[in-house]
């Protein structure tokens, strides 16, 4: 017999760095997870990973037992550090704040497709190269 779900959470962790402080603590405490067994468990899963911010989907069952998934790291920061940049633009319209190439942002739809509500490359890269223009980024040979 499956277990009951008690709660679902979507919290934004950075690979291998879990620890009880917030936000972490307090969401997985009001859920009532053992915290430092989920940052255990959380850091030896997402150690290869270390220093990418992983959105991560925490199941917790009503026996206060739980699961994770963690997904690819957000497309903006993926594209910032394609880009090497450290922020977007504040004014993306008017201010550019860098530039990458069609060959990097394929490179990046490669880690991001199966995040996005597509299987073809070409509409994935149209996606990702919205979102590199409204953080400021120039893409060049598209």
């Amino acid at each position: 017999m499956a277990k009951e779900v008690k709660q679902v959470l979507k919290l934004q962790i950075q690979a291998g760095q879990a620890n009880p402080s917030p936000p972490v603590g307090p969401a997985l405490g009001q859920a009532g997870v053992n915290i430092m067994q989920f940052c255990k468990d959380f850091n030896a899963a997402t150690q290869k990973q270390a220093g990418d911010l992983l959105p991560t989907v925490i199941t917790v069952f009503k026996d206060a037992s739980f699961t994770f998934i963690t997904k690819n790291p957000p497309a903006a920061v993926l594209l910032k550090k394609a880009a090497k940049i450290a922020s977007g633009s504040g004014e993306p319209n008017t201010k550019s704040c860098g530039s990458i190439t069609k060959k990097q942002l394929m490179e990046v739809v490669d880690q991001k497709i199966s995040d996005l509500n597509t299987n073809d490359p070409e509409q994935a890269a149209k996606i990702l190269a919205g979102t590199a223009r409204q953080m400021g980024l120039e893409i060049t040979g598209m």
